[in-house]
């Protein structure tokens, strides 16, 4: 394991191609926004009610939990109706008939808006202010990259309806001249690979012009899979600072060449990744 030099910066691979970066895909829930933070703890019990009421299985709790939760991580990153398809596919294992994925997709939108709508509402009136539902110097990171001339991205596997609306209240959607991108209910219109590679064939780009930041597997995956460079944003949701475990060690399954906690230290993160400094 090795820090750059002060800071809680992880440097994973060493010899990635650094200071040619031009273009920046940014992740948006648990990257950027705090908004949706503890969806988990919506739609894994959702998955759990929804099972056993629509197949009638013997299993316990404990059990359906265990399944839906290792499903529900393993697709995260990815958009929310790939998560409900999976649902669909235990319910018919059970001998169940599922619903259409979109329906269980609303009904869990639903839900989570009743944990999320008053910061929503915070956001939208000004008794929350917009730093307190961000990853800490997420800000500060979009206007260093965006003083550097590089285009940003903002790319979620939430429905795009709602992350322009959250992006907005959080102030950030001028940043994104590059455009801003969500889950669409014909999913196959959309992915972040789809973004990436919309991006390099239009301004003919090498692998390491390109950098990506994010929380999930996906698009770390996702920019690897093309030469570019990939930030893992191991962020503690609930505290805003320290490092989650669990994501760091899924972000480096996943490729990624550098951790970080969150943006506190943004400036000497864009020094090294512009190779201004070792």
């Amino acid at each position: 394991m090795r820090f750059l030099k002060g800071t809680q910066i992880e440097i994973v691979h060493r010899g990635i191609e650094r200071g040619h970066i031009r273009f920046a895909l940014l992740d948006f829930d648990g990257t950027i926004s705090l908004i949706r933070e503890g969806w988990q703890q919506v739609m894994v019990p959702l998955m759990v009610e929804i099972i056993r009421e629509e197949t009638g299985t013997e299993e316990t709790e404990e059990e359906l939990r265990a399944l839906v939760t290792e499903f529900v991580d393993r697709l995260t990153g990815k958009q929310t109706i790939y998560q409900m398809i999976q649902l669909c596919e235990e319910i018919r294992k059970r001998g169940g008939k599922p619903r259409d994925p979109v329906e269980y997709k609303r009904l869990y939108h639903d839900r989570l808006w009743e944990r999320i709508k008053g910061r929503v509402a915070g956001l939208k009136n000004g008794t929350i202010a917009p730093e307190e539902m961000m990853v800490p110097g997420a800000v500060e990171l979009l206007e260093n990259l965006c003083r550097r001339g590089v285009v940003c991205y903002l790319a979620s596997g939430t429905d795009r309806e709602y992350v322009l609306e959250e992006a907005a209240v959080l102030g950030i959607t001028d940043y994104f001249a590059g455009g801003i991108y969500g889950a669409l209910d014909d999913y196959r219109r959309f992915s972040k690979a789809l973004v990436i590679q919309d991006i390099l064939q239009t301004y003919h780009l090498r692998g390491p012009e390109l950098v990506a930041f994010g929380d999930g597997f996906v698009e770390i995956e996702n920019a690897k899979e093309v030469g570019g460079i990939a930030v893992g944003v191991a962020s503690d949701e609930v505290r805003r600072q320290g490092i989650n475990q669990w994501k760091r060690n899924r972000l480096i399954a996943a490729g990624a060449d550098l951790i970080v906690p969150e943006f506190r230290e943004q400036e000497r993160l864009i020094a090294y990744l512009f190779a201004e400094e070792e």
